[in-house]
């Protein structure tokens, strides 16, 4: 069961009290690179990497050292809508946790030396990345659907916008952003959940607090989209796609459930079966759905031989269009809602990833469902409305195409 509360500098708190030897908790931040102005691109994910390199009262060295010297983890990842800061640690350790997070999120100095530095480290990131097409061509897919808008910018940035960044710039966007009102502090754990209040109002509850609201340029029509990019990979690798729903449609648990049958982590997945187990023409063919506050975004992605990347456009469209034309019968359908609901159980037990799943949903809904609220929502689903949700999404006349050849 989960307990929230928010402080009166808008901070929100959300907790589950877990019997367990380790703990889990985290400062969600609603700010990420599709929030970047026009010279601030890649500001978002410097600053993840920056935040740690000195306080008011700490060096970088003490930072690092603070979880680790008593066996715990402290990391932090960046994404297009938000920034998050994240610990794992033993549930004696929660004040020395959050009086860490308030310190490096609200009290990093960004010494120039230490900027100066990590250019260079993100710089070796950003082009180790051009080195993953597999994973860099997820970031073309967007900036070639989302053209001209910030959210379809890469999250690393580019080498020169990122030799451009300086520690002025780092002050004005940290200063615009990191605002209580657009955090949640998230946390599982064995702690009672008044006690992790206390120390939430200790360490956070003289942060001012601000009423600045964050405006998205929330892209406008959508225009299906070709290209093919020259790249020196053996593979041939490909992203058939379409913009899909938002965080706040209906419809995002039954594409999400559609998803999963087309081409979801299970190795039953339609695009694996025919794909690679009965034709074997490709390792790793998969498909995705990703949403966000005003778009989301749908994906089929494979890596194949030059010789075969028709043929497997071909059959993934084939799949898409059964999946438009005839509806799921009873016995497939009750297979495939019992795949994810035992997909959603096992990764409840994932406490690191549940904790950030709790606290991104909070930040954005205000609220968290439980899991057997979830899986009920699920049993509700039927033929008919997946059939239309794949008619509106997986037509293929909607359908964008970005190929590495």
């Amino acid at each position: 069961m989960y307990q929230t509360y928010i402080l009166n500098n808008g901070l929100k708190i959300i907790h589950q009290q877990i019997p367990r030897k380790a703990a889990w908790c985290g400062l969600i931040i609603g700010v990420g690179s599709r929030d970047e102005g026009k010279e601030e691109e890649g500001i978002a994910h410097f600053i993840e990497h920056v935040i740690f390199k000195g306080t008011e009262k700490r060096k970088a060295y003490h930072i690092l050292s603070r979880m680790e010297d008593v066996g715990g983890e402290l990391n932090a990842y960046t994404t297009k809508e938000d920034t998050c800061i994240y610990a794992s640690f033993l549930p004696r350790d929660y004040e020395r946790t959050l009086e860490l997070f308030a310190d490096i999120v609200f009290h990093s100095v960004f010494p120039d030396k230490e900027i100066e530095k990590e250019k260079e480290v993100v710089i070796d990131e950003i082009n180790s990345y051009k080195d993953s097409p597999g994973e860099l061509i997820f970031d073309d897919f967007e900036e070639l659907i989302y053209q001209g808008y910030p959210i379809g910018r890469n999250i690393l940035g580019s080498e020169a916008a990122v030799k451009r960044l300086n520690r002025e710039s780092i002050l004005q966007f940290v200063k615009r952003n990191y605002q209580p009102g657009r955090m949640v502090l998230s946390s599982m754990g064995d702690i009672p959940f008044e006690k992790l209040i206390r120390l939430a109002e200790r360490y956070f509850g003289d942060i001012p607090g601000s009423e600045t609201p964050l405006l998205r340029k929330c892209p406008e029509r959508y225009l299906p989209r070709t290209q093919v990019i020259k790249r020196d990979t053996y593979q041939r690798h490909c992203i058939i796609g379409n913009v899909a729903y938002d965080y706040t449609q209906d419809n995002r648990l039954a594409l999400s459930l559609l998803v999963n049958i087309l081409g979801g982590m299970g190795m039953n997945s339609r695009l694996n079966l025919n794909i690679r187990e009965r034709y074997g023409l490709a390792y790793n063919v998969e498909a995705a759905y990703t949403p966000y506050s005003d778009t989301g975004v749908f994906t089929v992605y494979f890596g194949c031989d030059a010789g075969d990347l028709e043929k497997c456009i071909r059959l993934c469209r084939k799949e898409m269009t059964e999946l438009c034309r005839v509806p799921l019968g009873q016995m497939q359908l009750r297979k495939a809602k019992n795949q994810m609901i035992g997909q959603l159980t096992l990764a409840s037990e994932n406490y690191e990833n549940m904790m950030l799943s709790i606290g991104k949903s909070f930040l954005v809904y205000g609220k968290v469902d439980e899991l057997d609220s979830i899986c009920a929502e699920i049993q509700e689903i039927d033929a008919a409305l997946l059939q239309r949700v794949a008619r509106e999404i997986f037509a293929e006349e909607k359908q964008s195409v970005l190929i590495y050849e």
